[in-house]
């Protein structure tokens, strides 16, 4: 199931957001893995849905690390999105492993 659901990612990423391949692929299973730790009624829909609604940015790669932050916003379970998003934990963010 996880798999149908990185899939049908993949495929709306580049079909209706036009992010190369590999943009794409990356982002779907890093949603996937989203939709499996964090929230698993997540939709293809609703993701897609999340990404229109985040049309500040224009390059995909903004667009979606914004979709997955209100994604995760709206899930009280959900405290730190960096994991799921593209651009990550950057040099200035906070060691994740620190006190573990």
């Amino acid at each position: 199931m996880s798999e149908d659901f990185e899939n049908a990612v993949r495929e709306a990423f580049a079909d209706r957001f036009d992010a190369d391949p590999e943009a794409a692929a990356d982002a779907a299973a890093k949603a996937a893995a989203f939709r499996e730790d964090v929230d698993e009624d997540l939709t293809v829909e609703a993701l897609v849905s999340a990404m229109e609604a985040a049309d500040d940015y224009e390059s995909f790669a903004h667009r979606y690390d914004l979709a997955i932050g209100e994604l995760a916003a709206e899930n009280e379970d959900c405290t730190d999105s960096r994991a799921y998003r593209l651009a990550g934990f950057d040099d200035l963010a906070a060691d994740p492993d620190i006190g573990a």
